[in-house]
């Protein structure tokens, strides 16, 4: 199966889920291909291809399970059982074998990762869309070397202002392709 086919498959099986579980606004089904993967897939533009990827908060699998499919190493780490399960079932239809399910909050994935990799840095990024305001996300990677590459709302220079009365970082905004939004890149330094 191509990426085209496994994409058309994942809208399949989402619509399918979602008529038992909620994983995304049921006014947006019918635009899975535009508003959810297209939204995803614009991070494949900026994203550094020898990376492992960290998706944090994954519910439906945006962006995680869209950059699976586009080639990339990623671990999704979702705490709802449900959507786990989801997870779980398009990963082996898809045949992702890039692609890990972590089944718990990202406050208990991230130093059990860490250590177990013995660092606090690494050949990683987090990314994240419709997870949480960013100074929580930078919470949660407090005292680690990493970047960022999140798919954030209209909100997003304010969620920024905000996080810089907490923490020192760099970042780059790039208007979304898909919507209103943007894409934020940060460089978080420890």
């Amino acid at each position: 199966m191509n990426s085209k086919e496994k994409f058309k498959r994942y809208a399949e099986i989402l619509r399918e889920w979602s008529e038992k579980i909620n994983l995304v606004a049921p006014s947006t089904l019918g635009d899975i291909e535009n508003r959810h993967i297209a939204d995803s897939a614009q991070l494949a533009d900026v994203l550094p291809h020898d990376t492992e990827i960290i998706d944090f908060g994954s519910g439906a699998g945006f962006p995680g399970v869209v950059l699976a499919i586009l080639g990339w190493r990623v671990t999704c780490i979702e705490s709802i059982g449900k959507k786990v399960a989801f997870l779980n079932a398009v990963r082996d239809e898809l045949k992702l074998e890039n692609l890990t399910i972590y089944h718990g909050r990202v406050e208990n994935f991230l130093p059990a990762f860490l250590k177990k990799n013995g660092k606090k840095t690494g050949n990683f990024v987090v990314t994240a869309r419709a997870f949480a305001p960013l100074v929580k996300i930078l919470d949660y990677v407090r005292g680690v070397n990493c970047r960022l590459f999140l798919l954030k709302g209209q909100k997003t220079p304010a969620e920024i202002d905000e996080a810089k009365q907490k923490y020192h970082f760099d970042y780059k905004l790039i208007p979304s392709k898909t919507g209103d939004g943007f894409i934020v890149i940060i460089k978080k330094d420890r």
